[in-house]
């Protein structure tokens, strides 16, 4: 969840590292902090809380040097606290490390640097790892880094400078995001793109244990036997101004106004009437597909109700067996994985923790895997067999709302083309799906437009303690992701139930002006849904409901109505979405919360 920089060049280094903390802000952090080597010194300043602390202490105490290292971290082990705060140091102050994911056997090996003398002085993991390199250190900051990661276990991503050795910045990655940015006499390191982008478009994308040499002369790529690995440069096309607001009062703001065109750029060249489906990164074919006998679809948070979606949808059109589940809990229940599995694994970072473990658990079983993901590079797109792009661009809000909706529709363009592959849908069927999915981008576009009501609803309600979103089938599906987006903004608690569920046990929550909101999108169920909002109103519920355009008589139901253009059923969970990301968006605003950056939320879990 850290945010790591680090800079190698001419320049002052204290501005860029800062510059490039204030991009990696979206990943959640507490504390921040930098090391930058000065007249043959390690200078350090952190504080706890946000980065401007930081700013402020570097415009009255400025360092100067143009080699440093720069953090922002998200507490793990130890309160979040000056002290605690990254970099961090040995001792004698002559190497300094910044660290983003966990040493699990961090408790053994200060045991046993302690009992070499060294001695500690913050409660955290990532102390040991300075001491460690230090120990090691016979002369070359390389060799001492490559035998105290051989010590570690965990993830981590790390930067390290040292005295011993000033013109040097030495980088490594197990388990945790870091890449390479190499500009003009000037190079970086750090945990995402945007934090340098400002400086250069050419990045290395790195595999674990490969390990990182920066000096005045270039970058090199190594093994751990320090074996020089030979990479392609990659090339950001996307602009800088991407990761910025553009204009807008907040990137969540903006990124729900984005998703026409995420959507539209998530099916170009896939979604095309009269030809084939094209999925350039998946090689499944129509004899592998023969020898699944079930799907697991497994992700965390937002992505895991994408998976939602995925298995109703996978189910209908491909007729597999498919079961979904949070990675967390999947990863430690034995489930029943064999060579015969296809497991789709869905992040949009590509870097979550535990999703990322069941995929080398189920590897290891002999299942297939299929990743989607939003970052090209990824620690997940390298690792599956195959590889869905959802090309939401970057997504810096912590609450995701874009990158689910394309994950959504790269559910259905995984589930026609395997529905093809194995001829479980008509011609005509898989067409007018087709057709109707390349209309979404301007539905989306429409649903946008028409907020008033939304608003007005969120400045009455933004004062609840509690809502509840019902729903049925796939309508279900959407009631969890809003859910969610309301708790994750808001922090209004809220439940999401399945209205057939609400005689057994929820409904003994809802008392007069107690706040429902249902979707009734699904046509096979709306009347028994509406039955089920009957029953909540006659306790007194105030209801919002989300209904297609047209269908007018359910005003006589409830308190207010949000319509939305027609679709198939199938696909309806794509635009019931868009106004209750809104909702949640506006009563955030008017409860004065920082929509971008929740509290106590992080956008990558990069640690278990």
């Amino acid at each position: 969840m850290c945010g790591i920089v680090g800079f190698l060049g001419k320049k002052e280094a204290a501005p860029i590292l800062v510059e490039g903390l204030s991009k990696l802000e979206y990943r959640g952090y507490d504390s921040a902090g930098v090391a930058i080597i000065n007249n043959n010194e390690i200078e350090i300043k952190k504080c706890k809380g946000r980065l401007k602390n930081l700013e402020n202490k570097l415009e009255k105490e400025p360092v100067k040097g143009s080699i440093g290292i720069g953090h922002t971290r998200w507490a793990t082990h130890g309160e979040p606290s000056d002290v605690n705060s990254h970099p961090h140091s040995n001792g004698k102050g002559t190497i300094s490390v910044v660290h983003n994911g966990i040493i699990e056997n961090y408790l053994k090996l200060r045991e046993w640097l302690i009992s070499k003398g060294y001695e500690f002085l913050s409660e955290t993991d990532t102390e040991v790892i300075p001491n460690l390199v230090d120990y090691y250190y016979k002369g070359d900051l390389v060799d001492a880094v490559i035998k105290a990661t051989g010590k570690m276990e965990g993830s981590y991503a790390i930067g390290v400078i040292s005295t011993n050795e000033p013109d040097k910045l030495v980088a490594v990655r197990k388990d945790s995001p870091l890449i390479v940015g190499v500009g003009e006499g000037e190079y970086f390191i750090a945990s995402d793109i945007p934090a340098v982008l400002n400086h250069t478009r050419n990045i290395y994308l790195l595999e674990d244990k490969e390990f990182v040499v920066m000096t005045k002369d270039g970058v090199e790529l190594l093994t751990e036997d320090k074996e020089v690995v030979k990479k392609e440069i990659y090339h950001v096309t996307w602009n800088a101004d991407a990761a910025e607001k553009g204009g807008c009062e907040d990137f969540t703001i903006k990124e729900i106004h984005e998703q026409p065109k995420a959507l539209k750029d998530t099916m170009t060249s896939r979604i095309v009437l009269g030809e084939e489906i094209k999925l350039d990164k998946i090689t499944l074919t129509k004899e592998q597909l023969e020898e699944v006998d079930r799907v697991y679809i497994v992700a965390c948070g937002t992505a895991y109700h994408a998976g939602v979606v995925g298995k109703y949808v996978i189910e209908k059109l491909a007729k597999i067996p498919v079961e979904v589940d949070i990675a967390s809990e999947f990863r430690y229940r034995d489930p029943l994985i064999n060579e015969k599995s296809l497991l789709i694994v869905v992040s949009q970072s590509g870097e979550t923790a535990d999703t990322l473990a069941v995929l080398r658990d189920s590897k290891k079983k002999g299942a297939r895997v299929l990743a989607m993901t939003n970052v090209v590079g990824s620690s997940v797109s390298r690792e599956a067999d195959d590889v869905l792009y959802t090309w939401a661009g970057p997504e810096i809000a912590v609450a995701s709302t874009k990158a689910y909706i394309t994950q959504l529709v790269a559910m259905y363009t995984f589930a026609l083309h395997i529905a093809t592959l194995k001829n479980t849908l008509k011609k005509e069927e898989l067409e007018a799906i087709k057709a109707e999915m390349i209309e979404l981008p301007g539905k989306v576009e429409r649903i946008l437009e028409n907020k008033e009501e939304i608003q007005k609803f969120a400045s009455k309600h933004y004062m609840e303690k509690d809502m509840f979103f019902l729903g049925r089938g796939l309508d279900y599906a959407v009631a969890m992701e809003a859910s969610l987006k309301l708790k994750e903004l808001t922090y209004i608690h809220s439940d999401a139930y399945a209205g057939g569920e609400l005689k057994h046990g929820p409904i003994a929550l809802i008392e007069k002006g107690t706040v429902v909101i249902t979707s009734l999108t699904q046509r096979k169920l709306r009347d028994k849904m509406i039955s089920n909002v009957k029953e909540v109103v006659t306790r007194g519920a105030k209801v919002m409901a989300i209904a297609y355009e047209g269908d007018t008589e359910v005003e006589k139901t409830m308190d207010s109505v949000i319509y939305i253009p027609e679709t198939l059923d199938i696909l309806a969970p794509v635009l019931a979405i868009i106004p209750l990301q809104l909702l949640a968006y506006y009563t955030a605003v008017q409860k004065g919360c920082d929509v971008d950056k929740p509290r106590n939320l992080a956008k990558s879990v990069t640690v278990e």
